[in-house]
């Protein structure tokens, strides 16, 4: 382990760290892509005398970063003691990245904390935690949509021990798109939205991960917890101190079958039925020990008509947001290549995806990106993440994004 200290004046508060954030002595304070959100955060390292670094011998792009600081620092005559002395900056490595590359976070390490949150309920800082895990979310889907989209739809498919965590994750970043993108709610909306739905289901996280990986049917008490969990998630939030009616309200209310416009409706009310529609598509885009998942198609369909058979405003919004092949999910195209969508198109039917297999069914040795409006790359048919063998590599698709 090489460590460099870094300038810390130089960290980009609500932005996600290029690298990961170690003390003196190699201990890690924040893994690469958290979001500090406060300065008070880093002062509270420095104040008990940590001094703030990076493993130079980690990242090829901290290397080229700290050499490039030492070249361009003699080039330019500075005193020896500067030189000695030299600290690097999240600037300094950005320069030294590949020119546009997207900050790519640890999906593994959020997936992880997001699981820890949401089975810690009775810590007396459950509340800032989730503060934090929402305002990190909040920034990925602000700033990079198509690949927080990409990593959540893949975690989903693909990872089922983790399952609720990862599931609140996606349900609070696609009614989070639905909202700006097609139905204009206000930004101030934004944080009761995320919040209700990374809480939703704090009464039972851990039985749904149970049963995720369960094959025999529900048991009594089963079915009786997942019934009651709407409103014992609203009684757990209520105890903790929780005053915002409708955070409160759209728990308690996710999983109504309240069916018709939006615009009549109560805040909490709106933001409710944008989560029982999102809960249902992304609930069906997941397997199960016990089940196959859904094709996108069949999950777009449940989600955009309501219980009177009649197109729902709020499933309709979430279709128009993320798209009927949304990234994160596999496809085959008219040119016979397997490909995993990336990036959303100028339409619902129309992404832009990466080959995996190409037309003589073997792995590509690169990404070949392909634009499915071109005739010749037409979506056909959609591919389950089980029936491709072939690793994915999660960070590397994402680079891409």
């Amino acid at each position: 382990m090489n460590l460099v200290a870094v300038n810390i004046d130089s960290i980009r508060i609500g932005q996600p760290l290029p690298f990961a954030l170690r003390t003196e002595r190699g201990v890690l304070l924040a893994h690469k892509g958290y979001v500090i959100t406060e300065r008070s955060e880093i002062t509270y390292w420095t104040s008990r005398g940590m001094t703030l670094c990076v493993d130079v011998d980690a990242s090829d792009d901290h290397h080229r970063a700290y050499v490039g600081k030492l070249h361009e620092m003699v080039r330019s005559e500075r005193p020896l003691g500067d030189i000695v002395n030299v600290q690097i900056a999240p600037s300094d490595v950005a320069r030294a990245e590949a020119p546009e590359r997207p900050d790519v976070p640890d999906w593994t390490a959020l997936q992880l904390k997001a699981n820890a949150l949401l089975r810690d309920t009775g810590s007396e800082q459950f509340l800032p935690r989730l503060d934090k895990l929402y305002a990190e979310l909040h920034q990925l889907v602000q700033h990079h949509p198509d690949a927080t989209l990409f990593a959540l739809i893949h975690l989903s498919a693909t990872e089922m021990r983790i399952y609720s965590a990862t599931h609140a994750m996606l349900v609070y970043v696609v009614c989070s798109l639905a909202a700006r993108e097609v139905l204009n709610w206000s930004p101030e909306l934004d944080a009761k939205l995320g919040k209700a739905a990374l809480t939703m289901n704090i009464s039972m996280t851990a039985l749904q991960d149970q049963l995720a990986m369960q094959a025999k049917p529900l048991t009594v008490t089963q079915i009786e917890a997942v019934e009651q969990h709407a409103q014992r998630s609203f009684a757990m939030l209520l105890a903790m101190g929780v005053d915002d009616e409708d955070w409160l309200l759209a728990v308690r209310h996710h999983h109504d079958r309240a069916p018709g416009a939006l615009a009549p409706k109560t805040d909490a009310m709106r933001i409710a039925r944008l989560i029982q529609r999102a809960d249902m598509f992304a609930a069906r885009l997941s397997p199960r020990l016990g089940r196959l998942c859904m094709a996108p198609s069949a999950a777009m369909q449940a989600a955009y008509f309501d219980e009177e058979k009649k197109v729902d405003e709020a499933g309709a919004a979430l279709i128009k947001a993320v798209g009927v092949y949304t990234p994160g999910t596999l496809v085959k195209l008219a040119s016979n290549e397997i490909a995993a969508v990336i990036r959303r198109g100028l339409n619902t039917t129309t992404p832009h995806v990466a080959v995996l297999i190409n037309r003589q069914g073997m792995p590509t040795g690169e990404w070949m990106i392909r634009d499915t409006s071109q005739p010749s790359y037409k979506i056909t048919g959609y591919v389950a993440h089980r029936d491709v063998k072939v690793q994915i590599k999660l960070d590397s698709l994402l680079a891409l994004i």
